[in-house]
């Protein structure tokens, strides 16, 4: 899901001038193949990657591994290291993926969110709702995004933050928007993001809040498996 600019990535807020050389490698890798840069396929010159960062080819090699390894990258041997191709079962294995963690971190936050949380994410939700009337699925979906950042970001497990950046990331290098394939899923979503909002301003439990969590983004994972059904369906009467 793309065109959404990336997810955030969790640790952002560390300066850059503490980050090691490697570090630095992997996260502008990774930025670049989050927003399509470098595009599924595309091939990876450590070389020439080294000398925009201005740097050897040995940190770009250690963040190329760890890139391998987030499954974002893939190598052969006497072909090199490529942008991972798009596979439709990643694409739902992450949105599995997003639906376990995210839930979980939402939960954990819960304490931790204050009034000012809520109304942010109210206003965002707020901003998402005025689009369904003039429908832009980048701009949806990258709303959608903050949406989620703002209350999961208050979770005190750096970790479990981080693998949610990278979830985030993995979906945005398999898919464009969701939403541009289900548009009628949009409404769904944010009727689903003031019932999680009235939640946890409600003190709701955090079982509650993450099972919440769980079924709003699996729900926009059913929609899009129907929708592609329907359109395979179509083409095999056709």
């Amino acid at each position: 899901m793309s065109t959404e600019t990336s997810a955030p990535v969790a640790d952002s807020a560390t300066p850059a001038a503490s980050l090691s050389k490697a570090e630095t490698a992997y996260r502008w890798i990774r930025e670049r193949v989050a927003d399509q840069t470098y595009e599924p396929g595309h091939k990876l010159v450590l070389a020439q990657i080294a000398l925009e960062l201005d740097t050897s080819v040995v940190p770009v090699r250690e963040a190329i591994r760890r890139l391998e390894a987030d499954g974002l990258v893939t190598f052969e041997r006497n072909v090199g290291a490529r942008v991972a191709m798009v596979d439709q079962g990643s694409y739902a294995q992450s949105m599995e993926t997003v639906a376990i963690l995210e839930g979980a971190a939402m939960a954990q936050a819960r304490d931790h969110l204050g009034a000012a949380d809520l109304e942010e994410a109210e206003a965002i939700n707020d901003r998402m709702r005025e689009l369904l009337s003039d429908f832009d699925a980048a701009a949806f979906t990258r709303l959608n995004h903050e949406f989620h950042e703002t209350l999961f970001r208050r979770c005190p497990n750096e970790r479990l933050r981080t693998l949610v950046g990278l979830e985030w990331d993995r979906l945005s290098h398999l898919r464009d928007s969701t939403f541009s394939f289900v548009p009628e899923r949009a409404l769904e979503s944010v009727d689903e993001h003031s019932r999680i909002v009235a939640l946890i301003r409600a003190r709701a439990s955090a079982q509650e809040i993450e099972s919440a969590v769980r079924e709003h983004r699996s729900a926009t994972l059913h929609s899009y498996q129907n929708a592609q059904s329907t359109t395979v369906s179509g083409k095999d009467r056709s």
